[in-house]
């Protein structure tokens, strides 16, 4: 935007909020914090999945890297995952789990005894630490598909005589090292669209051609009124900017009939959480990243600025 200042205070405003599901507004500021914002709710937020598994006894139908991955898979409740130190920056251990700073152990012990097929699954984990989980996908709801029981997540099945038995680390990472440490299922922006009916052109309009362009937007963008037959907007963020109703308005001589922009300084986040941290908490949690990775920028930048002022001397007093 030209002539806009940078020195902006973005305002975030919650429209929706559910342990894993949020909608908000982001509001005085760029495409540029926004992008930021998603991409580190996506990948730089850390969370605890499971990163080394020692299989014990293993005589089910899934050989051991295959089940070792699904493990990774499995989303544990990552509240605590701030806090928490990096394995590779741990100085209290040697990596192998028996550490309370950087990692959590699991065990899971099962074996079939009958002819019914049994189903091994998160809720077979069991845990050192209370705080770190599988995530409980039931909601209390005892008619949900992917827990009908409360079962959990199946990591696989077995027959009689099949056992498995083995011991998993679960660490800190981020989802820029695995998508497993990803605690974002989907991130999404859109501009906000901003839209002016020319009432006019509207008016020259037939009922039945008003209805016909109102049909050829995609989505449920406007409606007409049965009572004073006008056209209104019913949902300006359904539009999906893809200038259909543009192109209906040409194409019926009517030109300049609808106009639409996008605010450049307001967006739409749809945020879904894969269950590891609360939506709201993984907000929180990038907002709090992306201020680190600002003030990085700014000591950076004063380094370069005392590398002028004091040459040599500055860098020399760094140890460079």
């Amino acid at each position: 935007m030209e002539g806009a200042s940078y020195a902006r205070m973005p305002r975030v405003k919650i429209r929706e909020l559910k342990d894993d599901y949020m909608k908000f507004e982001l509001r005085d500021t760029d495409a540029s914090v926004a992008n930021a914002l998603r991409r580190v709710m996506i990948s730089e937020v850390p969370t605890v999945a499971i990163d080394l598994v020692e299989i014990e006894v293993n005589s089910s139908v899934l050989n051991d890297e295959f089940i070792a991955h699904r493990l990774g898979l499995i989303p544990l409740t990552s509240e605590r995952a701030m806090a928490m130190r990096f394995s590779r920056d741990c100085d209290a251990c040697d990596g192998d789990g028996q550490c309370e700073y950087c990692s959590v152990e699991f065990h899971l012990r099962v074996k079939c005894i009958t002819d019914q097929t049994l189903d091994v699954t998160s809720k077979d984990l069991y845990s050192s630490d209370h705080t770190v989980v599988p995530v409980d996908f039931s909601g209390g709801d005892p008619s949900s598909v992917e827990s009908a029981d409360g079962r959990g997540i199946i990591i696989v099945k077995l027959r009689r005589g099949q056992e498995l038995r083995l011991r998993a680390i679960a660490r800190k990472g981020i989802g820029k090292d695995h998508a497993k440490w990803s605690p974002a299922a989907t991130v999404t922006f859109m501009y906000e669209p901003e839209i002016h009916i020319n009432e006019d052109l509207m008016e020259s309009l037939s009922l039945e051609e008003k209805r016909e362009w109102i049909d050829s937007s995609p989505t449920r963008v406007f409606d007409i009124d049965p009572v004073t037959q006008q056209v209104s907007v019913v949902d300006a963020e359904a539009y999906s900017y893809d200038d259909e109703v543009i192109k209906k308005a040409e194409a019926m001589g009517k030109p300049g009939l609808v106009e639409i922009t996008a605010k450049q300084d307001s967006f739409i986040f749809t945020v879904e959480s894969t269950g590891a941290v609360k939506a709201s908490q993984l907000l929180l949690n990038a907002i709090e990243i992306v201020k680190q990775k600002l003030d990085a920028v700014r000591l950076s930048e004063d380094t370069v600025e005392a590398d002028d002022q004091f040459g040599e001397l500055g860098a020399h007093m760094r140890g460079g």
